[in-house]
């Protein structure tokens, strides 16, 4: 089961042309500059935009294909915009309400109370709508869309909208939103950040076209693609608290690479995280350093590369002392030093992380 789109329709000047199978699980972004057709394609699994050509299919349903046009209030396909447009005369209650009484279906994984408990919403049932901040507006939003029972939540860039303090007090709630409750999301972003915090899977637009699509983590390391040759490359690597140090205030994760060290983060132990590694603060090494300050060493193949420019050379390898679990990570190094390295494919390395962070 999946969701299918077979996309070709003609808008004055812009063509929208795909043929590409989503995963029935996890969130899916959909990433490019503006105009390239991210907004048109979820308009389009929605059931808003129709073309004689399209074809969508989500699971064992055919949404679209030939004569057959699903309506969109039919699909179960429910969409979040960056404008939450909440009916301003009813509370934030009323509002959820409003939803979970016309949903098709009752479903436990939806209960409003367990919607209003994910979301943090108890303390902001009863205040009207229009004394939200931005940041709640677009979390009563996103809990209104769940109390309607969706199979697929589509989500046109959520947090454009928002200023840099909402926008991180809102990521934490979307980044567990598709696990806790179970229910696919389609993403729309232009924020690498969002994606690196929020996707599984990433497919990358332009004009109307997919240019790569696949596991963001693999997505965000492929020399060839903008991502990895952006200044602010980086790759993200899943990992899970193991260990607090009260002692020197460190936190302790383990990770396909192995055994993480950053600063203390007051995370429980079994957290899932994802820590992301700028390209920039990655060195590389033949031999393990021992006397260095840097703690985070891993063993780790060169997978391929890339001269960015006659000063600095891109460098992917696959970090991880076991070759089945090894994770990409992308390195961004000066050319003499790749040179004096003699790196080249299977070569093994080490790299040094000089900085790891969490999203």
């Amino acid at each position: 089961m999946s969701l299918d789109l077979s996309l070709d329709m003609q808008r004055d000047d812009f063509a929208l042309q795909m043929d590409i199978r989503l995963p029935e699980q996890g969130v899916s972004a959909f990433y490019g500059p503006s105009g390239c057709g991210k907004t048109s394609v979820l308009r389009v699994i929605a059931g808003l935009d129709r073309a004689a050509k399209n074809q969508v299919h989500f699971q064992s349903a055919a949404w679209q294909h030939g004569d057959t046009f699903v309506p969109a209030h039919q699909r179960g396909a429910l969409l979040v915009s960056q404008h939450s447009d909440l009916f301003p005369h009813l509370s934030v209650h009323g509002n959820l309400q409003f939803a979970a009484a016309r949903a098709p279906r009752s479903s436990t994984r939806f209960a409003l109370n367990e919607v209003v408990s994910h979301l943090g919403l108890a303390p902001l049932l009863d205040r009207s709508v229009s004394k939200l901040s931005g940041g709640e507006r677009q979390r009563v939003a996103i809990a209104r869309a769940l109390c309607g029972v969706p199979d697929l939540l589509l989500m046109d860039e959520p947090l454009a909208a928002l200023d840099s303090v909402a926008k991180q007090s809102l990521l934490p709630y979307l980044e567990q939103l598709s696990r806790h409750f179970d229910v696919p999301i389609i993403y729309v972003t232009h924020s690498l950040d969002e994606i690196a915090q929020l996707a599984d899977y990433l497919v990358v637009m332009s004009r109307g076209a997919v240019a790569y699509h696949g596991p963001t983590a693999e997505m965000l390391t492929r020399l060839d693609a903008p991502l990895a040759q952006a200044e602010s490359a980086e790759s993200v690597v899943p990992a899970q608290v193991v260990a607090h140090d009260a002692e020197y205030g460190l936190s302790y994760l383990d990770s396909p690479m192995g055994r993480v060290s950053l600063v203390q983060r007051p995370l429980p132990l079994g957290a899932e995280v994802r820590l992301r590694i700028a390209a920039r603060d990655v060195s590389i090494t033949l031999e393990p350093q021992t006397g260095s300050s840097i703690l985070n060493v891993f063993p780790a193949v060169v997978d391929s590369m890339m001269r960015l420019s006659p000063a600095l050379t891109l460098v992917r390898v696959l970090a991880g002392e076991k070759p089945a679990t090894a994770v990409p990570v992308v390195a961004r190094i000066t050319s003499l030093s790749a040179n004096r390295l003699a790196l080249k494919p299977s070569k093994s390395v080490f790299i040094q992380a000089k900085s790891v962070a969490l999203f």
